[in-house]
């Protein structure tokens, strides 16, 4: 029986999953900060922030740094499908091709599926670097005092909340957000450039229109521009959406990078490909999402 070259038996193949891979847009990029992992974990010291400029009086007067620190081991994620030999050969619509396109789709948007579980797990399960969830309202370093990224803004209706609520809303985080301290008690952002707005895919228009619209009531549209707004599938929840700093040194989310994705094909001549007339193919990849710096995220949950 001649197996018929349906695109998925030549070299090229390699090349064309890598360039439906590269030409997917993803999030991730911007909302973590990559760290490139040469171990199977790797250990983040949180160092306290560095001293103010002060006047040289007597002399440079070294000061110590507040450390915390926590642990964090790379993953190993894989995708694999089979394919009938018999399947390949009466494929002539290129349907089985277009499943290796969207396994590479798959693999591309991992990183961004894998950060969505980090906002709904911030709240409980997924711990900031101090020991306490993500987003919590006691957050304490050194002379910071207490702290909260877990707001609720009075206003808006939990059930539909509309353009004003958002704006709203966006006003209480970014206060929040140039109002945290550092560990020394300093203020830890200095502006608010850089936001985005993670938000349901119900939210998404109503995001849209409040940082875009030019005159909302009787207030002036101080938001224009300040801000973008991605909306992610895999949040559900119609109340809740998360305003994110994205163009500090670390950012809200790390992106600990092991070993990139690869892409491998068992097809005529491997021994399933001879003995069950099987081709197999797959990504696999080792990397970690994780949590970065707590300030530069702030949770808002409309009540």
């Amino acid at each position: 029986m001649a197996v018929i070259d349906t695109g998925l038996l030549t070299k090229g193949l390699r090349s064309e999953f890598f360039n439906r891979f590269d030409g997917t847009p993803v999030h991730y990029r911007d909302l973590a900060t990559r760290i490139v992992s040469n171990a199977d974990r790797e250990t983040y010291k949180w160092l306290g922030t560095v001293p103010k400029m002060r006047e040289w009086g007597t002399g440079r007067l070294a000061q110590g740094l507040r450390t915390e620190s926590y642990s964090v081991e790379n993953l190993k994620y894989e995708s694999t499908i089979e394919v009938d030999r018999d399947e390949i050969s009466d494929d002539q619509t290129g349907q089985i091709r277009i499943r290796i396109g969207e396994l590479a789709q798959r693999a591309a948007t991992h990183k961004d599926y894998l950060i969505s579980q980090l906002l709904l797990a911030g709240e409980s399960s997924g711990l900031a670097y101090d020991g306490l969830p993500f987003f919590s309202d006691v957050h304490v370093s050194g002379a910071s005092g207490s702290q909260s990224n877990a707001l609720e803004p009075s206003s808006g209706s939990p059930s539909s909340p509309t353009v004003e609520d958002f704006k709203g809303a966006m006003t209480d985080g970014i206060a929040a957000m140039l109002g945290f301290k550092d560990d020394q008690g300093e203020p830890m952002l200095i502006d608010a450039s850089g936001l985005v707005c993670v938000v349901p895919p119900s939210m998404y228009f109503t995001a849209l229109e409040a940082i875009n619209a030019t005159v909302i009531g009787n207030r002036s549209n101080v938001l224009a521009s300040a801000a973008r707004v991605v909306a992610m599938p895999w949040l559900t929840s119609e109340t809740t959406w998360y305003l994110l700093k994205t163009d500090g040194v670390v950012r809200p989310f790390i992106f600990q990078d092991r070993e990139p994705v690869e892409f491998n094909a068992l097809t005529a001549e491997s021994e399933e490909g001879f003995m069950r007339e099987k081709f197999i193919y797959g990504v696999r990849a080792r990397y970690r999402l994780t949590y970065g710096y707590w300030q530069h995220a702030v949770l808002l949950r409309f009540s």
